[in-house]
């Protein structure tokens, strides 16, 4: 959250049930950075220890459900500045430590995926040199007001801690641009990297021309997860099509978002109420493609938190998600 609570939903057996009612095996977490660390002035009623274990908390029992879970770096910011928004690029000051203290707590647990950046756009949103450059080296960045720390880095401070869990590396173009991914993929001594796609009707690429040219040629070479899929609209033909195209080429997929703040359309908002799952016009949608297809169920009582379906570790790829 963003240091007025935990979380803006339920953590208990009843709403996790109510996830695995849509035939979701996966969930994902976005988490604050500065919650996490106990910094800034976040108040510790929902900062620090009491944050970390009401995380930790929540994820064993998605686990023992027999869900996945997706942790996200979402919230983040520079200093002593609170972090409320999303940044374009993960921060040098706080992120590293971080990812450090996340991998050292869930390291041994596969089911645990990290998602080491929400939406990078260096270089006000352009599929540039320099923005690639940023996403994997960090530093002084086009279009970032403070010191980034590249993928790199976080990949780095994962794998110091000893952590083995599958690591999603979402590329620039607020995760929809995929055009340089292996060329500045950073070095993973475990070999265990997938890439994240964000993916909506506004997204440059939002149609299947590009999704033929642009992720498909990936998908041959590395896992790739859609950790974000939806629309500002109420349109099934579009979302239709695009899952339709995940689905013939298994490759999972989230969609933003398990809320209930509104019922417009244009909210992104699956649900209207947490213990019952019904849905929203905008989540029938989502919930009648996915029941159509067939949930892999989670191995080892693992799993995860925000909205996909399907997930093992070590470069199996969810294939629904909520």
């Amino acid at each position: 959250m963003q240091g007025w609570g935990i979380s803006d939903g339920e953590m208990d057996q009843a709403s996790v049930d109510a996830i695995k009612s849509w035939r979701a095996n996966v969930v994902r977490m976005p988490l604050n950075e500065q919650c996490w660390l106990g910094i800034n002035g976040v108040n510790p009623l929902y900062s620090g220890a009491n944050y970390r274990t009401a995380i930790a908390n929540y994820v064993s029992l998605l686990n023992q459900s027999g869900l996945y879970v997706i942790l996200d770096l979402h919230w983040s910011a520079p200093g002593e500045e609170v972090a409320t928004r999303q940044m374009p690029m993960p921060d040098l000051d706080h992120a590293p430590a971080f990812w450090s203290s996340v991998a050292s707590t869930f390291k041994g647990n596969d089911a645990v995926i990290f998602e080491l950046f929400n939406e990078p756009w260096p270089d006000s949103q352009r599929d540039s040199l320099a923005a690639w450059t940023c996403w994997r080296d960090g530093g002084t960045c086009p279009g970032v007001s403070f010191q980034v720390a590249g993928m790199q880095t976080l990949l780095s401070a994962v794998r110091a801690t000893g952590a083995t869990n599958v690591v999603l590396l979402g590329g620039v173009g607020y995760s929809n641009t995929l055009s340089r991914w292996l060329s500045y993929l950073p070095a993973d001594p475990r070999a265990n990297l997938m890439a994240a796609w964000h993916v909506y009707n506004f997204s440059v690429c939002n149609n299947p021309t590009c999704w033929e040219t642009a992720a498909a040629p990936l998908m041959t070479q590395v896992p790739v997860l859609v950790t974000e899929t939806g629309m500002d609209s109420c349109d099934g033909v579009w979302w239709d099509s695009l899952l339709d195209w995940l689905d013939a080429r298994q490759t999972g997929y989230l969609a933003w978002s398990w809320n209930k703040w509104s019922i417009e359309c244009s909210s992104r908002a699956l649900v209207t109420n947490y213990y019952t799952a019904t849905p929203t016009e905008y989540g029938e949608i989502y919930r009648r493609h996915l029941s159509r297809g067939s949930a892999e169920p989670a191995r080892g009582g693992s799993s995860y938190r925000k909205r996909t379906l399907g997930m093992t570790a070590r470069h199996r790829a969810p294939r629904f998600a909520i």
